[in-house]
């Protein structure tokens, strides 16, 4: 890909241009590391760093233009340099204008929720899988721009909007249809625009609880950053490569922000309901079962039909993802829902979500991403009622992010579990056992070195909680799920949780 900088710039309000608008880009970073000739690099404010310290870097590693903020100190006359009001913003724009709006010509999903996304994309892009169609995604855990799936290296949720720009692009090289994209309230905040020229067709929201406010600042400004994916449906005419593409969102009804998202867009909005009657064009289940095996339930429209659903997959949770998956993909496509059904069988679950290991041991293990108090108190329940056995909890908290949530999180996992253990999840910044305290308090009427362990050492705690599991017992490991590192202060250590259960059975000889 190649172009001038004034074919891009014309897309956002510049400031003031120092150098040749005709110089070529070929490449856009906004890491300075990751520079090369040709490249335009967007010197961003940060938490931590300030952008502009990098441009010597980039412009030494080969970058061509840059995008900044300040006034600098001084130019050098073979660079581009682009000052505009906020880099990060007009960035979205920028990549959109590079890669030629690729979203103008895909068929765009996007899910946001607090819980239930990854999942929930991965539904839709299965389920649109096997009906025949060429779907593509973008989510926390993993990717598919092409065929193969791939792991996602990072721990952000929505990529940044360079990354979200090109893949959508190849997405579009390689025939792809149809791309979902989960849509975190980080991404679609117009702080940092991620997602602002993204041009959506249908939105789904899955939840919406206490998360992020370290970021959002209140409760009502994060449902709002969610909402503006559902707004964003109303912002253009939804015909990509000649043909209209059917516009609408799907809510989760029985959530208390269901009517908030269903009032923020014209177009129609369709319901799911696990608890309620059947939301016209929507679906509901009734009679919800879990066992050790997967989730049965009945499923029905509001044209009167019931089909009984037995899936594979672990955690009462995803009947509402399913259900989800199932509304948008019959709306998108057209597809009855009684030519959708039988594909369920087919559905894999998403890695560290209620993933199960088994090595032979006497007592239950599962991993996942479960770290907020709803999410808490969504697996714990159904867990609790079928488990005969004690219930081993262990888990942390997210250093510099919401400190509030952190003894509710003890408090509701002290509710359901006879052991729990508190380790390092992402301590980052913040001193470790601070984090394990600010959970402990939670944990009322427990006792340390009984029923109460604070281990930050993540591995030496999953070895001792296998060590306190019999048989019938159930171990469940939360908050890294997918993940593939823990992130301190001064060090990212390379670390997976399904790997790191499976070794510390093996040590413990069971193979």
């Amino acid at each position: 890909m190649k172009k001038l900088i004034s074919q891009i710039i014309g897309a956002v309000p510049v400031l003031e241009v120092n150098g040749s608008e005709n110089t070529t880009v070929t490449s856009l970073v906004y890491d300075s590391r990751k520079a090369e000739k040709g490249s335009l690099f967007f010197a961003l404010p940060g938490i931590h760093e300030n952008g502009a310290a990098f441009i010597p870097h980039a412009i030494k590693n080969g970058a061509v233009a840059v995008v900044h903020k300040d006034s600098l100190p001084s130019y050098n006359p073979e660079v581009c340099y682009i000052r505009v009001e906020n880099p990060r913003f007009v960035m979205s724009a920028l990549a959109a204008a590079f890669y030629d709006e690729p979203s103008k010509d895909l068929c765009i999903i996007g899910v946001t929720g607090t819980e239930g996304k990854s999942s929930t994309v991965s539904f839709i892009f299965q389920l649109l899988r096997l009906s025949g169609k060429k779907a593509g995604f973008i989510s926390t855990v993993d990717f598919c721009i092409k065929d193969e799936i791939l792991p996602n290296p990072e721990h952000q949720t929505t990529p940044e909007a360079v990354e979200i720009h090109r893949n959508l692009a190849e997405m579009r090289e390689n025939g792809i249809e149809y791309a979902v994209i989960e849509s975190s309230s980080h991404g679609l905040s117009s702080r940092t625009n991620r997602l602002g020229d993204v041009l959506f067709d249908v939105a789904v929201m899955t939840n919406v609880t206490h998360e992020h406010l370290e970021f959002h600042g209140t409760h009502e400004q994060y449902k709002s950053d969610k909402a503006n994916l559902f707004r964003a449906l109303d912002t253009h005419p939804h015909i990509k490569k000649g043909r209209e593409i059917p516009s609408f969102g799907v809510v989760n009804e029985d959530d208390p922000a269901a009517g908030y998202f269903h009032a923020a867009t014209s177009k129609p909005v369709f319901g799911c309901s696990a608890i309620a009657a059947v939301p016209r064009g929507g679906l509901s289940a009734t009679h919800i079962t879990e066992n050790a095996d997967g989730v049965s339930f009945y499923l029905g429209n509001s044209a009167g039909e019931s089909f009984h659903i037995q899936v594979p997959l672990n955690g009462a949770f995803n009947v509402r993802n399913i259900m989800s998956a199932l509304v948008t993909v019959s709306h998108l496509t057209g597809a009855s829902l009684s030519s959708l059904i039988p594909l369920l069988d087919k559905l894999k679950p998403v890695k560290g979500r209620m993933t199960k290991i088994d090595r032979g041991q006497p007592f239950e293990v599962i991993v996942d991403y479960a770290h907020t108090p709803s999410s808490f108190q969504t697996i714990f329940p159904p867990l609790r009622s079928r488990v005969k056995g004690k219930i081993i909890s262990l888990f942390g908290s997210g250093g510099e992010r919401d400190t509030m949530k952190r003894p509710e999180q003890g408090r509701i996992a002290s509710d359901y579990s006879d052991i729990v253990f508190l380790t390092d999840e992402d301590p980052r910044g913040e001193e470790p056992v601070s984090i394990l305290e600010d959970i402990a308090a939670g944990c009322t009427g427990r006792t340390r070195d009984k029923d109460l362990f604070l281990i930050p050492d993540r591995p030496e705690a999953i070895r001792k909680a296998f060590s306190m599991a019999g048989d019938g017992d159930l171990v469940i490991l939360l908050g890294k799920g997918h993940e593939n590192s823990i992130i301190y202060k001064n060090t990212t250590m390379p670390y997976d949780e399904i790997s790191e259960a499976e070794k510390a059975l093996a040590e413990a000889g069971y193979k």
